[in-house]
């Protein structure tokens, strides 16, 4: 005679099944993975990675910035350097041109001074006077000024003394005759002109009524002599 086993034989009960369901539903359910998110991670890890981000970005943009300023620098300086040749190189122009000037027309300053003569003589007439005017107007294009006159104050940066003399109407050293007239370019002075001189005359600046030194003991004396009668006759 066998034992029956509780719960596996016919009168087992059965499990209660809602209608409608399917036998894979009766089953116990296997305990699947669980779909409960873990512990949160504590705030001030989060907050760390994001400050050291903000560090490292913030270091970044300093070497940006610093590079950029180096190279603002760099610039303005080769900017300053291109403008500093710029206008060397347009004075060195300029001074090339004069200096070229300079060197054509002194060799036409003894022609020009030929010019001056025979006109001070009445001799420019004809076709002389017309060239002679052409060459003056082409020599005045290229930048040549004649300058020296009669009376203006004596400057030995552009006269040349060759004569001296005094003269009891002038108060200073004056050009009193242009003995040839001088040229310059610009402020380059090609020739210094060639002039007679006159300086204040000697002693012409005592005031007047003023009796030279001595001169007052003298007329003392003379007013004795004149009292006593002369020397006494023996």
């Amino acid at each position: 005679m066998t034992e029956e086993t509780p719960g596996f034989g016919e009168n087992a009960e059965k499990p209660d099944v809602p209608s409608g369901a399917t036998p894979d539903d009766a089953a116990p359910k296997a305990a699947g993975p669980s779909t409960e998110e873990g512990p949160a991670a504590p705030a001030g890890d989060a907050s760390s990675k994001t400050s050291a981000q903000d560090v490292g970005l913030t270091a970044q943009l300093d070497q940006v910035r610093t590079a950029l300023n180096e190279r603002t620098g760099d610039l303005q300086r080769l900017q300053a350097e291109y403008q500093n040749y710029r206008r060397r190189v347009e004075r060195d122009k300029v001074t090339v041109k004069e200096i070229a000037s300079a060197n054509l027309l002194s060799e036409l300053l003894p022609t020009l001074d030929d010019i001056g003569r025979a006109r001070e003589h009445g001799e420019l007439v004809g076709g002389f006077k017309s060239v002679a005017e052409s060459l003056e107007t082409v020599v005045a294009k290229l930048g040549l000024q004649q300058f020296g006159k009669e009376g203006e104050p004596f400057d030995p940066t552009i006269h040349e003394a060759l004569m001296h003399s005094y003269a009891p109407d002038v108060t200073e050293t004056t050009c009193v005759a242009i003995l040839q007239p001088g040229y310059r370019i610009g402020e380059r002075t090609i020739r210094p002109a060639r002039v007679a001189v006159a300086e204040p005359q000697p002693g012409a600046q005592t005031v007047k009524g003023e009796a030279p030194e001595g001169a007052e003991a003298t007329a003392d004396a003379a007013d004795e002599k004149k009292e006593t009668g002369g020397p006494d006759e023996g």
